[in-house]
């Protein structure tokens, strides 16, 4: 399923997450901030368990920021997990 995520405080404003079986399948972004961070983090992720992603990147800031694109993600990943965020159609 694919998710749309408003992210807040970063630059990347907006993260399209694809989860599977609590798998990532893919993560794009119309407007990505930082270009090789934001594909880095994409192929990174990519076919693993979303648990790990959230344990891992959950309260990374960004140059003195309170989030990053990590922390965005993990909580992007947090609300999808939980069913708080509603898929998208495509």
């Amino acid at each position: 399923m694919k998710y749309l995520y408003n992210a807040e405080g970063i630059c990347t404003k907006q993260f399209i997450i694809e989860v599977e079986d609590g798998k990532m399948v893919s993560l794009d972004s119309p407007r990505p901030g930082c270009q090789g961070n934001f594909l880095g983090m994409a192929s990174i992720t990519r076919g693993m368990d979303i648990t790990d992603i959230i344990d891992r990147y959950e309260g990374i800031p960004c140059r003195g920021k309170l989030s990053s694109c990590p922390a965005e993600l993990a909580k992007a990943l947090r609300m999808i997990k939980n069913n708080e965020l509603a898929p998208i159609s495509e």
